[in-house]
């Protein structure tokens, strides 16, 4: 256990130390661990089990959906115990806000375990080569993923250069979110060239999801804070390799029900993190987050008012939102639950009991119709006029939502449907946090909200774009 080296221990060592003592298989293991395939595929296993329960409950918790509340699709409780969910809906953060830190020392377990693979794997002696090359490729997947979340939610953040500890990483300067960028594309690049077309198993990236994630890093990167212009035709083109190779990567659009893709395991998932409902893995955003205590629920998080009556009625509307509850055998509308809201259909339990703490649902990352609107929203941010690729995309979305296709749109007109779409689509799943930043439109959203929704009534400013440095940390290194 001396040689285990895992990077937020550096600064958080009590809460680590019970987990490798408890569940030492699987985890990050020293470099002379990884002297055999077998040790490459235990350190990859401990890197996936970064982002979910295992360590340090990553994305399976309700930590993105609080952090991304100071979008107009998401907010919470206006008193109960939801304080923390309030800051971020207030942009009042305080660094010792606790529903930070599943992501922030999720993601930078698994970069220390990715690394660990990418900086001894050529060690190797025996093993087959060509799936040694697969377990690299998506270690560089999975370090790309999470530097990417990094960056969105905190802008300038460190880079680890070695899985070992050293003395220095105490006093290790934040990197800009240009040179975060830059190790994100060539980490996707790597992965792009070993991950094969088919997936290993549910929950592993193929070419595809690699592709996908990187069209997506490019769409970013043409907004704030980078605004590389040029990055929208990268985007494009990338994400139109995903479209045109859909039949070879396992990706369509799912057209048996809305609802049902957030169930998992449809055509749909590009990457998903899948659980299994026990302490193993789980799910706890799903559920009795996702209820009003009016049905025994939390209260955790649900729509804002404008954002829902804004939202176009149809099949789609219907499968994403919960509109009326039963109360002591008795059905009341969402305007007489305490908090007078809606509340989110497309993460509830949809079989067996729906008061669920751990749930085996899964973790849906990216999904065919972001490719879709990717590649729409590039295009037409990239100066070319949509084509009739780009209206099939966005009408793709649109008609299975049950909204009529569009066709013969200014070059404006086409973009304002596929922001629009983008809106309604991905509702609650975090995205129109990172698209309200990357457009530099959160100021505007909030402007104009509910008066039955919980306002921010400062002025909002480029440093409310970016979270604080979890506290812990920053203590540490006075260079966080």
């Amino acid at each position: 256990m001396k040689k285990i080296f895992i990077i937020t221990l550096l600064f958080l060592a009590t809460g680590c130390s019970k987990q490798l003592i408890e569940e030492p298989q699987g985890l990050v293991i020293g470099s002379e661990g990884l002297s055999s395939e077998g040790g490459l595929e235990s350190a990859l296993t401990g890197a996936y089990g970064s982002l979910m329960v295992p360590w340090e409950s990553g994305f399976t918790t309700v930590s993105q959906i609080a952090m991304s509340m100071g979008a107009d699709d998401l907010t919470t409780h206006p008193g109960s115990n939801k304080e923390e969910f309030r800051e971020f809906d207030l942009f009042t953060v305080s660094s010792l806000n606790s529903r930070m830190v599943p992501i922030w020392r999720g993601c930078y377990k698994t970069i220390q375990s990715t690394t660990n693979i990418i900086n001894n794997y050529a060690a190797i002696k025996d093993g087959n080569e060509a799936t040694i090359k697969v377990i690299v490729g998506e270690a560089y997947f999975l370090r790309g993923l999470c530097y990417y979340w990094l960056t969105r939610f905190w802008g300038a953040v460190p880079i680890i250069p070695s899985e070992k500890y050293s003395p220095e990483y105490l006093t290790l300067k934040k990197s800009t979110p240009a040179e975060v960028y830059k190790l994100i594309e060539a980490d996707l690049a790597k992965a792009e060239e070993w991950v094969p077309n088919t997936k290993r198993a549910a929950g592993r990236p193929n070419k595809g999801s690699v592709k996908a994630l990187l069209a997506d890093v490019y769409l970013t990167q043409g907004g704030w804070p980078i605004k590389d212009a040029t990055k929208y035709a990268l985007a494009a083109a990338k994400a139109k390799e995903v479209i045109d190779n859909k039949a070879a990567y396992a990706f369509d659009l799912y057209q048996g029900g809305f609802l049902k893709i957030f169930a998992g395991g449809t055509s749909e998932d590009v990457f998903t993190l899948f659980t299994r409902g026990q302490w193993i893995t789980y799910n706890s955003f799903y559920g009795l987050s996702t209820m009003p205590e009016d049905e025994s629920g939390w209260s955790d998080f649900f729509p804002e008012i404008k954002f829902f009556n804004d939202f176009p009625a149809g099949t789609r509307k219907d499968a994403t939102f919960s509109t009326s509850f039963v109360v002591a055998g008795n059905t009341i509308p969402w305007q007489s639950t305490t908090t007078k809201h809606p509340y989110y259909k497309k993460f509830t339990i949809q079989s067996g009991t729906k008061a669920t703490y751990m749930s085996n649902n899964p973790v849906i990352m990216i999904r065919y119709a972001h490719v879709l609107l990717i590649y729409a929203e590039a295009l037409a941010r990239s100066g070319t006029a949509p084509d009739a690729a780009a209206y099939t995309a966005l009408n793709d979305v649109r008609v299975r939502a049950g909204l009529l296709p569009l066709s013969g749109l200014s070059s404006a007109d086409f973009l304002n449907a596929v922001m629009d779409e983008r809106k309604w689509e991905f509702a609650g799943e975090w995205n129109r946090w990172f698209d309200l930043v990357r457009l530099e439109q959160v100021e505007a959203a909030n402007a104009v909200k509910d008066p039955g929704d919980l306002k921010f009534t400062g002025t909002i400013t480029k440093e409310d774009y970016v979270l604080p440095i979890p506290g812990a940390d920053a203590q540490v290194n006075p260079n966080l």
